[in-house]
């Protein structure tokens, strides 16, 4: 029987490694992964209203899915051919699924108009998100949680450069104009 999607996103948070072994190997959970990532990112967009900026709240939504799909695809180069270990056995897939579920506890960032309670919900939901994501990796990459933290690291540590060279001539040109 088919874990609900609610049941899983529990797990998720839960750091229930046999949910993250149930998504991994469950191809049909790639739409529901998706849709925990824009969850998150909606979320996250209601606790931010209070600037009053829809744009960014629609270009929230659009950079959490190509983030998402981005952090995947370094974590499985790293993962599978860096870091391999003789044991790994993964798809990009299976890393898009997992890391995508570990995106659940974002959806307590609705919370983060809240004066003074909203930035603190912010700290720990951001360092709970790192701990279901070093979850993720080390389950879909069959790792120790030692290699699945360096994964981690360097995985977006890469995006974190790249991201830098693709937006830095935006900033250029916004700066001129």
């Amino acid at each position: 029987m088919q874990a609900s999607l609610t049941a899983r996103m529990i797990g998720a948070a839960r750091l229930d490694a046999a949910t993250y072994e149930a998504v991994e190997h469950d191809e049909g959970a790639t739409s529901a992964a998706l849709l925990v990532v824009v969850l998150g990112a909606i979320a996250a967009g209601i606790g931010a209203l209070g600037t009053g900026r829809i744009g960014a709240f629609i270009v929230g939504i659009v950079a959490a899915i190509i983030s998402w799909g981005a952090y995947a695809g370094v974590a499985y180069l790293v993962g599978s051919r860096l870091l391999a270990t003789p044991q790994t056995r993964a798809t990009w897939g299976q890393l898009l699924r997992t890391l995508g579920f570990a995106q659940s506890p974002r959806l307590l960032l609705v919370l983060g108009w809240i004066p003074i309670l909203g930035g603190l919900i912010s700290l720990v939901v951001a360092v709970w998100t790192l701990v279901t994501t070093v979850v993720a990796i080390r389950q879909a990459l069959d790792f120790t949680t030692g290699r699945a933290i360096v994964t981690a690291v360097l995985s977006w540590l890469a995006l974190v450069v790249v991201y830098a060279l693709i937006l830095a001539p935006f900033g250029v040109l916004m700066m001129r104009g």
